[in-house]
């Protein structure tokens, strides 16, 4: 297991599109990453595949491709073999400490305990990452000093 870092989050295609389309707990999960600019989104190919496919079919082709060049632009991509499970395999990769999803069996502590040894990540819903989320000691832990505030716009 390589060493994961705590400032590093991924979002399942799920959490993706809904923080697009609705505004709710995906939302206020992923404006803590974007506020924060020592806070990096991972992602991957196959993941933004998966989370295009569903921007397209709730909205429209067009509004799929900005949302892709815009996510590529700011989340920082990893590569992983084929047929691995997007999100995880993306914070494997990636050594983020955290998934987040609204898939039930990803969250469960069955899948929890076969992660266990493999893989070092915490698999959240979008409403528990953003009550548990606490930048200034995460700030503290990763960066170092006194924690200045968000230094973004979630919303840029």
């Amino acid at each position: 297991m390589s060493d994961v870092d705590p400032a590093r989050v991924v979002a399942g295609a799920d959490v993706l599109a809904a923080d697009l389309f609705v505004d709710g707990d995906a939302r206020r999960a992923l404006d803590h990453v974007r506020s924060h600019s020592w806070v990096e989104l991972v992602a991957s190919e196959p993941l933004l595949d998966d989370a295009t496919a569903i921007v397209e079919r709730l909205g429209d082709a067009d509004l799929a491709a900005d949302w892709r060049e815009k996510v590529e632009a700011t989340a920082t991509l990893v590569e992983h073999p084929e047929g691995d499970h997007p999100a995880l395999a993306a914070a494997y990769n990636g050594d983020a400490a955290h998934v987040l999803t609204y898939d039930e069996d990803l969250q469960s502590a069955r899948t929890g305990m076969k992660l266990q040894g493999r893989v070092d990540v915490s698999v959240k819903a979008p409403a528990a990452f953003a009550a548990i989320f606490d930048p200034e000691g995460l700030y503290s832990a990763v960066v170092g000093g006194e924690y200045p505030g968000p230094d973004r716009d979630p919303r840029d």
